[in-house]
């Protein structure tokens, strides 16, 4: 009951990072600001990778952290969890950091300078920001859950352990049965030899 329930907190866990580490994906790929004005058709607006450049990088380290802990276990399971937390974190750091107005105004103004516009007027896209501050969130829960309980769960590892225990047992059955017929080769040889030199077999070799 208890492995049971191990198993389901395993795949529940890897659920929710995996859910998360692909909001902040997809929503760094998604425009964040809106360009107000008569100057809007002309004016680069960006995403929310080129906004945050941290959000892409810190989601693909969340799922290499939901792989790393299925391979692993004990301790190092803890460490995957406590990094997959702070990747959660700087996400949703991240995220507030993107949208500040010092930020956005800087990218506005740099990626257009070509175009002679300038002190643009912007307002947010609310929904992707909120995308991905709430994958960041996911993640950090994920990260905390498996700092905490990720010892109880069974992994990769002790899948494949128990499979090589099975393979150890039937091979050594095999072994065993494979002696027991060369053990009764050999003795029905030393009974046809002791004919051969005239003994009886059915005697006690203690008998005088």
């Amino acid at each position: 009951m208890v492995s049971g329930k191990g198993r389901r907190e395993l795949w529940s866990w890897l659920a929710l990072t995996v859910v998360g580490s692909c909001l902040v994906l997809l929503a760094a790929g998604q425009i964040w600001v809106r360009v107000l004005g008569a100057q809007a058709a002309d004016a680069v607006a960006p995403t929310g990778g080129e906004l945050g450049p941290v959000l892409t990088p810190l989601a693909l380290a969340g799922l290499a952290g939901a792989v790393a802990v299925l391979a692993t276990k004990g301790a190092g399971r803890r460490v995957v969890g406590v990094l997959v937390a702070l990747c959660g974190a700087g996400a949703a750091g991240g995220t507030w950091a993107a949208l500040s107005s010092a930020n956005v105004t800087g990218w506005l103004r740099e990626r257009n300078a070509l175009r002679a516009v300038a002190g643009l007027p912007w307002e947010p896209v609310p929904a992707w920001p909120v995308v991905a501050g709430l994958g960041g969130l996911l993640l950090l829960a994920g990260g905390v859950l498996a700092a905490l309980r990720g010892g109880r769960w069974a992994g990769m590892s002790a899948r494949y352990e128990r499979a090589g225990d099975r393979a150890g047992a039937m091979a050594g059955a095999r072994a065993g049965g494979a002696a027991a017929p060369a053990r009764k080769g050999h003795e029905d040889r030393e009974l046809w030899d002791a004919l051969d030199r005239g003994d009886d077999p059915t005697e006690s070799p203690d008998r005088p």
